[in-house]
Formats: structure tokens, sequence, C-alpha cells
């Protein structure tokens, strides 16, 4: 009974994806297309203003961009659905071939940044709420909140400026140097700047989240009862509070991979990093349809299996989380 019960749920969760994809992939299809601009610039270049009307409208038929929008739309998710995304109208290439090598470097700089962040966060917030109130809380929480609102753009330029252009001691744009892309150490290098910015604008807002639950969990009755046994602080925050605040921690951690995902564009456009963000602002910039397609539903995808995760996670750490009731279709 308990392996059909986890089987239904497993197919009405993969079900739930398959719908917002499609949700997704029709609201990013239409609103691209509606934007004003002209994808043909993309894919000719200066040699589009050279065209005239005939061969433009040849043009528009190659590339299929002379459909009925419904026709286009349809036409595009039959090939997805056989793995075929399109052409991209910038790189004159499959989508897929443009990507697959710039998913390992968003994936690289995404997660790395977002266990940073969260490894960081709970350690401030435990040692915030351990002191609440005292000279070492209220440095946290100062530093904390004048690093969150410095803007992500500002302080990657200045990085770059200091430790780039006047220092020398960091990269200041890709991934890695030409000839090392197997070089783990030029890498690293590469990632320490952007990776300072994403902690940066992250970490804060997540520790003063978590530093709030377990200041509410310690005013609880239970923490009475353990202080009356002679549990000191530490250790009531330590053994009991952090471990029945971790359900909420880690729906923060699912709530958080949209902020972290977005704040990973910032940091690609800044640096010139070249991953998945940064191919999706080109996209947008020059009506490169195809390829916004893709990098929309990539992330789209990573955000809803994440989530799916991280809910599963819920309900193992907190069995009274877990749904009780059947859901009516």
């Amino acid at each position: 009974m308990k392996k059909r019960r986890i089987t239904k749920k497993i197919i009405k969760r993969v079900i739930l994806f398959f719908i917002a994809m499609f949700v997704l992939s029709v609201v990013v299809f239409f609103l691209a297309r509606l934007a004003p601009g002209d994808p043909l610039q993309a894919f000719y270049g200066e040699a589009l203003d050279t065209m005239d009307e005939s061969q433009i409208e040849a043009a528009r038929q190659r590339l299929g961009l002379d459909d009925n929008l419904f026709v286009q739309y349809f036409k595009w998710l039959g090939g997805a659905l056989h793995g075929d995304f399109g052409l991209s109208l910038k790189y004159k290439m499959k989508v897929q071939n443009v990507v697959n090598p710039l998913i390992g470097n968003t994936l690289g700089l995404g997660i790395t940044a977002y266990c940073v962040v969260f490894a960081l966060a709970i350690v401030l917030a435990t040692v915030a709420a351990l002191h609440e109130d005292d000279w070492l809380d209220k440095i946290i929480c100062k530093v904390g909140t004048a690093t969150y609102y410095i803007p992500s753009f500002w302080l990657g330029v200045v990085l770059v400026l200091i430790f780039s252009v006047n220092l020398g001691w960091f990269p200041s744009s890709g991934a890695y140097d030409v000839g090392k892309q197997g070089d783990i150490g030029n890498r690293i290098q590469h990632m320490i700047l952007p990776l300072i910015v994403m902690i940066a604008s992250h970490f804060w807002y997540y520790a003063y989240m978590i530093r709030n639950k377990l200041l509410d969990e310690f005013r609880k009755d239970y923490v009475l009862l353990a202080k009356a046994k002679g549990l000191t602080r530490r250790q009531i925050v330590w053994k009991h509070c952090l471990r029945n605040v971790a359900p909420t921690i880690v729906s923060i951690m699912a709530i958080a991979i949209p902020h972290v995902i977005s704040g990973t564009v910032v940091v690609e456009a800044v640096f010139g990093y070249p991953g998945i963000g940064n191919l999706a602002v080109e996209s947008a910039k020059y009506h490169d349809y195809n390829m916004l397609m893709m990098t929309v539903l990539l992330t789209g995808a990573f955000v809803f299996i994440a989530s799916f995760v991280a809910q599963t996670v819920n309900e193992e750490i907190d069995p009274r989380m877990k749904v009780t009731k059947e859901i009516r279709w």
C-alpha cells in the first residue's frame, strides 16, 4: 500500500511538471514574439539592410517566421518533443549545441554559490541567535544588512576594478583562460569574484530569516523545560531548536532557488561568464527565440525539480508535513 501511494504521488508530480513546462513554454513563446524587434536582424545582421522585400519575405519563410503564431508554436513544440529545439538565429546552429557546453559553467557557479550561501547563513544565524542582542549579534546584523543592500552590479564592477584591473589578482571575465578548460585551479580563479558577489548579495537575507525562526523556537514552552533541566542556551539551540526548524530551513532553501538563479544571471552578465544566464540575456536582446525558449525551460525545470526534492526532504524530516488526504483530480 505504501509503495502504491509513493508511486501515485510521483506520477502526479510528473504530470504537474509537464503541465508547468507547457504553460511556461506558451507564455515565453508568445511574449517573446510579441516583443518589438526583428529576429531576422539577429540572423542576417547588417546584410538585412541590403535585402529587398522579396528577399526578406523568402528569409522569413525559410526560418518559419511567416506562419501564424499558433502554427509556429505547435511546430516548435513538435520538434521539442523529439529533442529538436530549433535553430539559434544568432549562432546559426542547433540550440542544444550552443547550450550544452555552458550548462556545466552555470551549474558549477550556481551550486557552489548556493551551498556556500546556506552554509554561511546557517552558521551566522545560529551564532546571532546564541548571542541575541549582544554586541556580536548587533555587529552581524548591521554588517549583514549593509552587505545585502549593496547592488550586485555595482559590487561586481568595483571588484573588477580593484582585484582585476588594479591588482591583477583575479581574471575579470570568462570561465577559464584559453587552452585551460580542464585546469581546475584556473576555473576556480575565474569563479572567485562572481562567487563573492553572489554570496554577498544573498546570504544575509536567508541568515536573518533563519535567525528569527531560531529565536521564535527558543521562546517555546519546551525550551523552558530544557532550561529547568540545566541545559545551556548553546545546547538548546544546537540540539533542539536547530533540529526543529530544519524543515523550515529546507523550505527556505527551496524558495531561494529562483532568487539564486536570478543572481546568477546578473553575475554572468557583469563578469562575462559564459553560462545559461548570460546566454538568456543575449537571446532576449537579439530576439533569438529558440535559444530563449531553451534557456528559460532549462531554468524552469531546474527550479521545479529542486522544489520537488525539497518537499520530499521536508516530508522525511517532519512526518507531519506528509499529505494525508488524496488529491482529487
